[in-house]
């Protein structure tokens, strides 16, 4: 399952994501991961989470983004939650891209919420993945 937190920037996005990963710590009976670009999370999340900084990986476009996620998902079949935060920053400001790479991400996360912060308004999104804001 995926699910967008949209808005512009300032609105809470960071904040909403960052409840949302120490709530998946409480629950999951498997691995939460969370992936930022920076690291500005690192004493807000809980430990047992696994923090990623995106920025060690020199991720450009939303081809990498994809292959990047996909081998995240590929390399622990235990994963329950993966959250990313500043998706926008990460793969760029192209939407159709952006909702070219959920419709695949779709294909293999079926076991596992896959949550996304987008800074954008919400009628900027391709109408594909309107359904997928929270």
């Amino acid at each position: 399952m995926i699910k967008l937190i949209v808005g512009n920037k300032g609105s809470g996005k960071t904040k909403a994501l960052i409840e949302k990963v120490n709530e998946a710590v409480q629950v999951s009976k498997g691995n939460v991961v969370c992936i930022e670009k920076g690291s500005v999370m690192t004493f807000n999340i809980n430990y047992n989470a696994r923090l990623i900084d995106i920025d060690h990986y020199d991720i450009c476009g939303y081809d990498a983004f994809y292959g990047f996620l996909a081998g995240i998902l590929a390399g622990n079949y235990d994963i329950t939650d993966l959250f990313v935060d500043a998706t926008l920053r990460i793969g760029g400001r192209n939407y159709e891209e952006f909702g070219e790479m959920i419709a695949k991400l779709k294909k293999i996360s079926k076991d596992v919420t896959v949550t996304f912060t987008v800074s954008c308004d919400k009628s900027d999104l391709p109408e594909d993945i309107q359904e997928l804001i929270d």
